[in-house]
């Protein structure tokens, strides 16, 4: 077997360890969230009852995949951990085969009620008729991948934690190219393939999940990352303990926000149809923007990890000062571009005038305030890293259900549509406050040490 290939980010400059680590991820992530853009844009030309089934379905998958981004919180925490310790080669390629073998054995569990359950649930959720019969189509094939979702994202977080985060972007990217670019073959039919509609979304995404999933086995096998030594039993309720401490917690923070979003949601459909499809066009817009914080969120989690492990208390507070600094200047980035090109901008997504106009109102004065929505995610990645997912967890329930929901609902009844925007800028304000002072509370953030750890890390 090959040796175990590992990038050391306890040496070096800190800022570069964040670079190495995020920029590959950026491009990982933007091709997860094209492929919800392609599924929306291929359904919407198969019917109406089709794209109002994407409506139902992308919240309720996005809590479900909540498990595949807690599992791989927790595996790169206690993998990173050992690698910056410098523990034993065989101890760590046990550990990340059982952190394998526990997202497959729970994902499979999760599916195989997910399969069960999705009329009654969907049902609940209002969808009916025509649109119950699109769901129908989609969400067996989607349940038999999900298992291939949670396994390629615990493989990635092993090589997250060896310091590779290009192998990982590319497993993304190879997941996202076979599931768009299959789009069209398996909705509409081509050749021997009969037209599945909604259903050949769901076919795509699973083929491009399970070729991502082989490919990232076999590399990390290959690479020595992940192997039998001796009796592969060995700690494995240990492991299971590790991985699930920061696991469930980390699970339970991912599923908040679309939980809470399904709820602000519900507060914008007062205001009427336009300003629903307006909310959901500033939305998409918002995502596409958020991708390199979201990347340094992923990046940051290993490089705080290592450090961790390896006793680096300074270096892992630098990565954190770095961050915090990053999201800063990029929002002041995207603020500058909002506020005079909000409108066409939001053109891009928005079908009508009316949908663009509220749209482009949430963005305005949104845009303002993304770098604080970046220092949560960030923060709570950085917290993942060194076993304090119950503080990440905390952070995003106080910022979604004691600030923004509450408040949205306020402000839609007093204010109407334009409360909702305020609420959503007032929960990113209070989330970049929250975020220092769990920094601070969880020794990731010395006011100290800022004004020394920047210069101490820059090269020369």
């Amino acid at each position: 077997m090959a040796n175990t290939k590992t990038k050391n980010l306890t040496e070096g400059p800190i800022w570069k360890a964040l670079t190495i680590m995020s920029a590959p991820m950026a491009l990982g992530i933007f091709s997860v969230i094209a492929v919800g853009l392609a599924d929306a844009y291929f359904l919407g030309q198969v019917s109406g009852a089709a794209l109002a089934a994407v409506g139902f379905i992308y919240p309720v998958i996005t809590a479900l995949t909540s498990l595949s981004i807690g599992l791989s919180a927790g595996a790169n925490a206690a993998l990173s951990q050992k690698v910056g310790a410098g523990s034993n080669k065989e101890d760590v390629q046990r550990l990340a085969l059982h952190a394998t073998g526990l997202g497959c054995v729970l994902s499979v569990v999760l599916a195989t009620a997910v399969w069960l359950a999705f009329p009654v649930a969907f049902g609940a959720l209002g969808a009916k008729e025509d649109v119950a019969k699109e769901v129908a189509e989609y969400m067996p094939l989607w349940s038999l991948s999900l298992p291939f979702l949670v396994v390629m994202m615990v493989t990635n977080s092993v090589f997250r934690a060896h310091g590779d985060g290009a192998t990982s972007a590319a497993i993304m990217i190879v997941a996202a190219f076979f599931g768009i670019a299959q789009n069209p073959i398996f909705i509409f039919g081509w050749g021997p393939i009969p037209e599945m509609g909604t259903a050949g979304a769901a076919m795509s995404t699973l083929i491009g999940r399970v070729v991502a999933v082989g490919i990232a086995l076999w590399i990390a096998w290959q690479r020595g990352l992940l192997g039998v030594c001796g009796n592969v039993l060995t700690g494995v309720f240990v492991s299971a303990r590790t991985i699930l401490k920061v696991g469930l917690p980390a699970a339970m923070s991912n599923a908040i926000n679309p939980a809470g979003m399904a709820l602000v949601t519900a507060a914008v459909a007062t205001v009427g149809d336009d300003a629903v499809a307006g909310f959901g066009a500033a939305g998409r817009v918002q995502s596409i923007l958020l991708v390199p914080l979201m990347a340094l969120s992923a990046g940051i989690g290993p490089v705080v990890g290592q450090n961790w492990g390896a006793k680096e208390t300074e270096r892992a507070q630098s990565a954190t000062v770095w961050a915090f600094g990053f999201s800063l200047a990029y929002g002041a980035a995207i603020a500058l571009v909002l506020a005079p090109f909000a409108t066409p901008i939001a053109g891009l997504l928005a079908a009508s005038e009316s949908d663009q106009e509220y749209a482009a109102s949430y963005l305005r004065i949104v845009g303002f305030t993304l770098f604080g929505y970046g220092m949560v995610v960030i923060v709570n990645a950085a917290m993942n890293a060194r076993d304090k997912a119950v503080w990440s967890m905390s952070l995003s329930l106080g910022r979604i259900f004691a600030v923004y929901l509450p408040l949205a609902w306020i402000g839609v009844v007093v204010f109407g549509y334009m409360g909702i925007v305020v609420a959503a800028a007032l929960a990113n304000l209070f989330g970049a406050a929250a975020a220092v002072f769990a920094a601070r509370r969880t020794s990731l953030l010395s006011f100290d040490k800022i004004s020394s750890a920047i210069p101490a890390q820059r090269p020369g």
